[in-house]
């Protein structure tokens, strides 16, 4: 089994894959999108999407890193896709599964479930823009407003040149209710040929191997169930039990370490209140925690709350 943490927008930047992957248990990690409108864009902007690029492209405990760009021009995207390539990305991956409105509007991300040929021209001109010896993929949802594509639109993704598929079990307008329609997954398996990681409201183990059996899919991709239970990559592969809460409030002080340059010391206030939100979705503990400190500004007041609930 290989299991991928997911790229979540304004939720898993480079801090946090590197907490989640210290915990250990993910094989890749896929970044926040590089949004691709109708330029080459500088190194910079990679390198701020994705610092690891610094350091050969991996986390700093050794998990490889994949650049995730969204757009919808087929040239752009393959000049950018090279570009991430030259810079130490393993492998590139193709966003159209994003349900963000601000992002459909400017057609991004899932509202490209609406034009499979828009699908195959993408990734055809992506792969044929970067080397052979590092993969293409591509994350989509089962459609846009129905599932009345979620093959057609798979199999043009494989055609095209995808190395595989992760498959968000839900449409856009579905967005992150539950429940996950698994089983589609399933049905979509049986018409292409290359692997499909499967994805969406996998919480606990429980959960994961219900998804790998109605799915058909050994392989996962975790993204909010990993902000729950920060360890869940583990429990899913069998390593580890469910972290203790007490090990939980020992993470959430240590990411009081993290700070992002020109963020003025807000990044860790907002992250962690972020985070909490989270962690109360398996820890009912973490309620009282969240209330006290939601309305704190300051990274050293949070800090001394959280010593106190140690």
């Amino acid at each position: 089994m290989r299991l991928y943490l997911a790229p979540m927008e304004g939720v898993v930047d480079h801090l946090m894959r590197d907490m989640l992957t210290q915990i250990g248990g993910f094989d890749l990690c896929v970044t926040e999108f590089v949004r691709v409108v109708d330029q080459l864009l500088p190194m910079r902007v990679f390198h701020r999407i994705c610092p690891e690029l610094k350091t050969n492209g991996f986390t700093a405990s050794g998990t490889p890193v994949r650049v995730q760009l969204l757009g919808q021009d087929p040239q752009w995207l393959a000049e950018n896709a090279a570009r991430a390539i030259e810079l130490g990305s393993h492998g590139v991956d193709l966003n159209f599964g994003c349900p963000a409105k601000t992002v459909n509007k400017s057609k991004g991300g899932a509202v490209l479930l609406k034009e499979t040929d828009t699908l195959y021209n993408i990734v055809k001109a992506v792969r044929e823009a970067v080397p052979d010896a590092h993969p293409v993929t591509s994350k989509m949802r089962l459609g846009f407003s129905d599932k009345s594509l979620a093959i057609e639109n798979a199999q043009a993704l494989a055609e095209a040149g995808s190395a595989h598929l992760v498959i968000h079990a839900r449409t856009k307008e579905e967005g992150y209710k539950p429940p996950a329609y698994w089983d589609w997954i399933a049905k979509i398996k049986q018409h292409v040929t290359v692997p499909i990681i499967a994805n969406g409201e996998i919480w606990d183990k429980e959960d994961a191997l219900r998804c790998q059996q109605e799915s058909q899919c050994t392989d996962l991709m975790l993204g909010r169930g990993a902000l729950a239970m920060p360890n869940l990559a583990q429990v899913v592969k069998g390593q580890q039990t469910k972290m203790p809460w007490q090990e939980v409030i020992d993470l959430l002080v240590k990411y009081s370490g993290y700070e992002l340059y020109g963020s003025k010391g807000k990044y860790y206030p907002n992250r962690i209140k972020q985070w909490l939100r989270y962690i109360i979705l398996q820890y009912p503990q973490a309620d009282a925690l969240y209330r006290e400190v939601r309305t704190l500004h300051c990274a050293d007041t949070i800090v001394s709350v959280l010593n106190h609930y140690r």
